[in-house]
């Protein structure tokens, strides 16, 4: 695991780390957040990291379940813009062909379905997400949310 962190202005703070494709890697990822957060002043009590916590858990998840190659990492990346307390969350992953569907356009999952919810989440707790694709080799599914 490669954990970087680095303050490129005075206001946006990063947090980068790559971790394996497993449900190990995909925990890890929950609690780095969490720990981040907390080291940039939301503590762990806090309802912001609590959604942050859930909101890195579902995209890790999603990235092990859906976008795993073997033998490649997923990244997961943090940027936090202080002046509006706003908090950039990214999990790329190395299946850039299996795709999210688009904001606002995902289906409800049965009623007795055992997953197919995240997406869901991931929609009601961020003011907006989305997913890129740059290189060809991996995407990046991606939301915002304003801690308060």
């Amino acid at each position: 695991m490669n954990v970087e962190i680095a303050q490129t202005t005075p206001t946006t703070r990063h947090f980068t780390a790559h971790l394996p494709a497993t449900p190990g890697g995909a925990r890890r990822a929950r609690r780095l957040a969490a720990g981040q957060l907390d080291a940039w002043g939301w503590p762990h009590a806090t309802d912001a990291n609590g959604t942050v916590a859930l909101l890195v858990a579902e995209l890790a998840t999603n990235a092990v379940r859906h976008g795993r190659e073997n033998g490649r990492d997923f990244r997961l990346r943090l940027t936090l813009h202080p002046e509006d307390a706003t908090l950039r969350i990214e999990v790329t992953d190395a299946r850039p062909a299996h795709r999210p569907p688009t904001p606002g356009t995902l289906r409800p999952p049965a009623p007795d379905a055992e997953s197919g919810r995240g997406l869901h989440l991931v929609e009601a707790l961020s003011s907006h997400w989305g997913a890129t694709w740059g290189d060809g080799y991996t995407k990046t599914v991606w939301c915002e949310v304003v801690l308060g």
